[in-house]
């Protein structure tokens, strides 16, 4: 059986064949019959200078694979302690780098912690050495140039100098394929790197197998622990040329090898395995000098790694492949046709568009079978699979982009919760979840505003009751993050579980997401308990300094206490003059007492106008300079909601005036683009939406807060076949104040716009002038 297994999957990749029905073949969410190539208009190295922590490298929507360079290895640790320079390699490229290390198959796309970088491969010429460093001291590294390398959605390619090779690498949603032409060589080498990692420590990698099927395929497995606590990536790799020799190498000892010791398995032996392996594989080259290479990747097996690249990558058509998947990622820009004044602004925000389709990804295989939380496999049955939930980033404005531009994508997604809550031996929805390990970074149980926020946007395509239960059940759990101490005191205490501040303003406005799921259930009993949970942010603010602050177990604040720091005040990546301000749920309660609407008019000014001193964020990662408008930190995501905030005041025009000065300078078009971690498609998501004219301060409310579009004109195609028009009168850099807001002739009151209607089409029509105008708020 296994030799007629292989010897199919070989046929279908040499010969091709007709993929299987899987719902990956669907087009998008919307039909087009004249797409516009829109992904001309993205820059995949937007981000990857500084801190945005993103990658060049192809990939499909919302894809599995990412086939992208490497431009460093950082050690997690040096001498025993953290290495902060790791933190820079989270995508794994660096774009003031000038060498590559390889090209790895996984890839995070702006996080702020790492994991990832598997099955890296890198095309040599000659006999260097299986060590990635610089040629030059005897590694397998190359130089590169900027000048010979280019990227395009689903597509990256560059010169690798020091083998004068050319690279060329395309990616659809589970597979990835290489074209690499090796100039006046006879004999190209592939390393093959199973050993290497993001964010790499020693003893990350618990085993790794490899098998040479025949003399054209290779297949195997990687597993390691990290940031996941167990995680295995199996791959299968067909070559369109036949291995002419090969070999292994392993950097680990081995106890006990069983009766293997009697072979030689360095050097033409077909199977091998260990911790920390390398290997190499030569190809006599045709005249053009081209080596074609797919990679298949799988989260259950080997078999389902061939599956995927039979279905998915059949045939040896590199530019066919390519074309393809550019032709998905246009389908899926189309969804918005947006014009902007300038041809920056219009490359800034389809980059934004782009970044935001890059997670969560489908982590399934083509027959819908998935690895579960227990370490099962199971069979999406209903559903596509997805994983990497970076909730407390995405909750805030990529979720609630979803609902609006890719519904049926983003109640998969919660379906998808919902299986891991299923398989949860804690019984919790997500926390920070990637590749089937939770991984609880972060703060608050956020899937529960995803959840909300669908069903307040009408699109509640998934069991509203069950959906509910695993909410309240994720709640009730005491032990997580001082849960238990909150429930009982109404808040959480600091010398109980530290950022106790951040903890009981993000529980609270989870409560409250809850408070509104059960009341559309019609569970009163519910409503109450969650509804007097989600006032617990009261309890934190101290009236007489006026700001959150953290308290301890015996209800007394705990001292000293500076609001500026970010440092051990009861606040994760923020402080109270910033993340303080997070009460979403009930804006106009937490204005009136601070003070009222003048005093808290003033407060915001200053947040905007003050000067944070660098002692405050020293050793802060995420907060860094480039994301910092006075004491605004636009480079994470706590405070993304708060320029909106005007509109609660009697100067909403203010709101107006610092959203667009926030998307003309914290967001470009080129690689420096970013100004903090792109955070999974958060920071571009807030961009999508303020371009658009509107945000979601409060994800699960079912309105969007206006503020000051930068588009002239754009229309949304929505999945029911309607279009939602946006147009902009007398739109110019000056012209940042919204005189008047009209949806379909009927002029707005107020600063809110109701998300059901504008998801039954229409127009949407702001006329624009130079001169501040209110006040009007929103209540």
């Amino acid at each position: 059986m296994r030799i007629r297994f292989i010897l199919f999957f070989l046929l279908a990749i040499h010969v091709g064949c007709t993929p299987v029905e899987t719902s990956e073949n669907r087009s998008s969410e919307i039909e087009t019959t004249d797409v516009t190539d829109l992904a001309a208009w993205v820059n995949p190295f937007v981000g990857t200078s500084n801190m945005g922590h993103t990658y060049p490298g192809a990939t499909a929507p919302f894809g599995m694979v990412q086939a992208t360079p490497l431009t460093n290895y950082e050690p997690l640790f040096e001498e025993g302690r953290y290495n902060p320079d790791t933190y820079r390699y989270c995508a794994g490229y660096q774009y003031d780098d000038s060498l590559i290390y390889g090209f790895c198959h996984t890839a995070f796309s702006g996080t702020g912690h790492s994991d990832l970088g598997d099955i890296v491969v890198m095309p040599t010429v000659g006999n260097p050495s299986l060590l990635p460093g610089e040629i030059t001291e005897g590694g397998f590294a190359s130089r590169f140039r900027h000048e010979t390398e280019t990227a395009s959605p689903g597509y990256y390619s560059v010169q690798l100098d020091d083998y004068n090779t050319y690279v060329e690498l395309a990616a659809s949603t589970r597979t990835a394929m290489h074209k690499y032409t090796y100039a006046g060589a006879d004999t190209g080498r592939v390393v093959l790197d199973l050993m290497s990692n993001i964010y790499d420590y020693d003893d990350k990698n618990v085993w790794t197998f490899l098998r040479v099927e025949n003399d054209t395929l290779i297949t195997g497995y990687r597993q390691t622990k990290g940031w996941a606590r167990t995680r295995t990536v199996y791959f299968a790799i067909a070559f369109s040329r036949p291995i002419s020799e090969y070999g292994h190498q392993q950097y680990n000892s081995v106890a006990y090898n069983g009766f293997y010791r009697r072979f030689d398995e360095h050097h033409n032996f077909p199977e091998i395995a260990g911790r920390d392996i390398r290997s190499w594989f030569d190809f006599a080259l045709p005249d053009d000098g081209e080596l074609l290479m797919k990679v298949g990747l799988s989260c259950t097996s080997t078999h389902g790694a061939l599956l995927n690249l039979q279905t998915e990558n059949p045939d040896w058509d590199f530019e066919r492949f390519a074309h393809d998947v550019r032709e998905d990622w246009n389908r899926e820009l189309n969804v918005v046709d947006a014009q902007f004044m300038n041809d920056d602004d219009r490359t800034t925000f389809y980059t934004a568009l782009y970044h935001s389709m890059l997670s969560p990804i489908v982590y399934e295989d083509v027959d819908g079978t998935y690895r579960g939380l227990d370490q099962n496999n199971y069979l999406s049955d209903g559903f596509e699979n997805y994983t990497v939930f970076s909730l407390w980033d995405t909750y805030r404005a990529l979720h609630p982009l979803n609902n609006l531009l890719h519904p049926e994508r983003n109640r998969d997604m919660i379906a998808s919760m919902l299986k891991h809550q299923e398989q949860s031996v804690h019984g919790m929805l997500p926390i920070w979840s990637h590749y089937a390990n939770e991984n609880w970074c972060m703060i608050g149980y956020h899937a529960v505003s995803v959840i909300q926020d669908a069903v307040a946007s009408g699109n509640a395509g998934f069991d509203v009751e069950g959906a509910l239960e695993a909410c309240v059940e994720t709640a009730r759990v005491g032990y997580f993050d001082g849960v238990s101490e909150y429930c009982s005191l109404g808040y959480v205490p600091e010398d109980v579980s530290g950022s106790s501040v951040s903890k009981t303003l993000e529980f609270a406005y989870d409560d409250w997401c809850i408070a509104r799921l059960a009341e559309h259930l019609g569970k009163d009993e519910l409503v109450e308990e969650f509804d007097r949970r989600s006032e617990a942010w009261l309890n934190v603010y101290d009236e007489q300094l006026g700001f959150m602050r953290p308290k301890l177990s015996d209800g007394t604040w705990k001292e000293p206490f500076d609001p500026m720091d970010t440092h051990g005040q009861g606040f994760i990546e923020g402080n109270a003059w910033n993340y303080g301000l997070y009460v979403p749920q009930d804006p106009t309660s937490m204005i009136q007492l601070m003070g009222g609407k003048e005093v808290f008019t003033s407060h915001l000014d200053s947040l905007f106008t003050m000067e944070l001193a660098e002692e405050y964020i020293a050793q802060t990662e995420d907060i860094t300079r480039d994301g910092i408008i006075g004491n605004y930190v636009h480079g994470n995501e706590p405070g993304h909601h708060i320029p909106y905030l005007y509109n609660w005041t009697d100067e909403p025009a203010k709101t107006q005036a610092r959203v667009r000065m926030i998307m003309d300078s914290m967001y470009g078009p080129g690689n420096d683009g970013l100004c903090g971690n792109d955070d999974a498609g958060q920071m571009s998501a807030w961009y999508i939406f303020s371009a658009l004219g509107f945000y979601p301060v409060c994800p699960g409310s079912g309105e969007y807060a206006v503020g000051s579009p930068l588009i002239t004109e754009a229309v949304i195609h929505l999945p029911n076949g309607k279009t939602l028009e946006i147009h902009v009168e007398n739109q110019s850099p000056e012209n940042v104040y919204v005189e008047r807001l009209e949806f379909n002739g009927a002029s707005i009151p107020g600063q809110a716009l109701s998300i059901s209607e504008l998801l039954e089409g229409g127009m949407l029509k702001f006329s624009m002038t130079h001169e501040a105008v209110g006040p009007e708020s929103i209540r």
